[in-house]
């Protein structure tokens, strides 16, 4: 059993409830946290020597058990909707004495003390408790690590408790079935129970300061990844899955702030995390490099599946799961910039994978139009693999990241307006989709030629280029981008039946103009004004 380097005060679990004195894990190094998932049977190594573990009944957020306690501070501030579900006082500590109860009768617990936020004017500290020593191992990837000289001083701000064996009964609970993430912004606290799924540790922590930063601190919290040039101008990539988000914020030339959560404040970016959870399905190390190198000791591959008789990872296998994932520190990537704080942006970059190939490969956005499509948050993801499934399924999440925000997005995308215009930033959409048709008919962007635009315009070369405005989404489209055929520019050229184009066109601006009608009222007329036009 590994033995603790630094102990926990006894006082500190009081304070929580919890009456377990023994065998507390506090602050355990990496290798000490492999080494209990060993001893109990719940990993294994991998043959580049990443812990494999498995995260159980859920592989995946569960969106519909994510509830917000419903007080005196929440009330009246958080949108209340699909994502942002209410819950009583009362069964928040109904729950949480279950977990206290559940967990004080634990042979063993694993507790870690780290914070959110390389900025230290908006350093959140956290303490995760948790039964499981690989989501420890998982806080210590994803979370930045305080110095043995801070931890003497350290108190925590939020606590996340995790209890992944532990079954609520949902009628004396108030939850949906016996899963649940609850956060109280009053305690402070999110409870996780009966998920092992390890992004509900790092989404919740996301989720609060997604309500905290722009509600108390006037600072935008973004779902985004961001790098940086040789000459200090910072871009910041939106985008869902699919988008390329990761791959094209990855530059061999520039450094990387962070892949996923950032802060953009009055001076600077900054990333709220201290590592990565890239996605592992069909990966390869020609394709991903710095991903494929950062599976070694340390990191954690969840829900993978190996090759027969061996300890390495068959990336195509989605037989548990399409979401595998890895965690690793942000230092596991060569070109990291640490600490991950960059300058003010130059460049925004709204990245949509649309399987309908209507929309340009690059536009140029005003404030309203960007503000709109910020809202919007379009993709349009291909409907699987299923025999005879061949029609795209449109994806909206406001602000690119709809299940992680408590306020209305109107909020955010005010916040985003006003920072473009102080900073006169560009913003682009930039779709990494179908061109040619949609999918089915047409054929993917090429990577390099996205890559190409993205480059002309970071270099300032598209500043004063011609261009031509949509007929239907009003973008303006660049006549000219070097390094990319002019016939791929403009996506109504590509496809030889444009009347066909046309009636898709029109299909699509009838799905965003449907999807922003629950957005409208909170929004001003700027941003209604910069739909597409039927």
């Amino acid at each position: 059993m590994s033995v603790p380097t630094i102990s926990f005060p006894p006082g500190e679990l009081a304070r929580l409830g919890l009456s377990l004195s023994e065998n507390i894990h506090y602050q355990s190094t990496p290798d000490e946290l492999v080494q209990d998932t060993l001893r109990l049977c719940e990993g294994c190594l991998t043959e580049s020597g990443a812990l494999a573990i498995q995260t159980g009944e859920f592989t995946g957020r569960s969106p519909k058990d994510k509830f917000t306690v419903r007080d005196e501070i929440t009330a009246d501030t958080v949108h209340w909707n699909n994502f942002n579900l209410p819950i009583e006082e009362k069964y928040f500590h109904i729950v949480h004495q279950k977990m206290m109860d559940y967990l004080s009768n634990k042979n063993e617990l694993w507790i870690r003390d780290c914070y959110a936020c390389a900025d230290p004017r908006y350093r959140l500290n956290i303490r995760v408790v948790t039964e499981k020593p690989w989501i420890n191992l998982f806080a210590y990837n994803m979370f930045l690590r305080p110095t043995e000289e801070e931890l003497d001083e350290f108190r925590p701000t939020w606590h996340v408790i995790s209890a992944p064996d532990l079954k609520l009964d949902p009628e004396e609970c108030g939850t949906r079935q016996h899963n649940a993430a609850i956060i109280s912004f009053k305690y402070k606290t999110i409870l996780l129970a009966g998920t092992g799924y390890t992004g509900e540790t790092k989404k919740g922590i996301f989720s609060i300061l997604n309500y905290i930063l722009p509600q108390q601190k006037n600072v935008l919290s973004m779902h985004c990844s961001a790098n940086v040039g040789e000459r200090g101008d910072t871009a910041i990539f939106f985008g869902l899955s699919g988008t390329g988000k990761t791959t094209l914020s990855a530059d061999p030339n520039r450094k990387l702030i962070g892949d996923d959560e950032h802060g953009w404040t009055e001076d600077n970016v900054f990333n709220f995390e201290g590592g990565c959870y890239a996605k592992l399905i069909n990966l390869s190390e020609e394709k991903e490099p710095e991903i494929f190198n950062a599976i070694r000791p340390g990191a954690i591959v969840e829900n993978v599946q190996f090759y027969p008789g061996t300890s390495r990872i068959n990336f195509d296998d989605a037989s548990i799961t399409e979401n595998t994932r890895v965690s690793y520190p942000l230092n596991y990537i060569s070109n990291a910039l640490e600490p991950s704080i960059g300058g003010i942006p130059k460049n925004i970059f709204f990245l949509t994978c649309d399987a309908y190939g209507v929309l340009p490969p690059l536009s140029k956005l005003t404030k309203g139009q960007a503000m709109y499509q910020f809202i919007s948050g379009y993709t349009a993801k291909v409907a699987g693999t299923e025999a005879g499934v061949t029609e795209p399924k449109p994806t909206f999440s406001a602000c690119f990241g709809a299940p992680f925000l408590p306020l209305h997005p109107a909020k955010y995308a005010e916040m985003l307006g006003r920072k473009m215009e102080e900073n006169n930033v560009n913003v682009w959409l930039v779709n990494t989709g179908w061109t040619g048709g949609p999918y089915g008919v047409g054929h993917r962007i090429k990577l390099s030629y996205t890559r190409a635009m993205i480059t002309a315009a970071l270099d300032g070369k598209l500043d004063n280029v011609e261009t031509e405005n949509d007929a239907i989404f009003g973008v303006a489209i660049p006549k000219q981008v070097p390094g990319v055929p002019i016939e791929v520019l403009q996506p109504r050229n590509t496809w030889t039946d444009q009347a066909a184009y046309d009636d898709k066109a029109k299909f699509l601006a009838k799905l965003f103009v449907e999807n922003f009608k629950k957005y409208e009222a909170g929004v001003s007329g700027e941003i209604r004004k910069a739909g597409p036009t039927i």
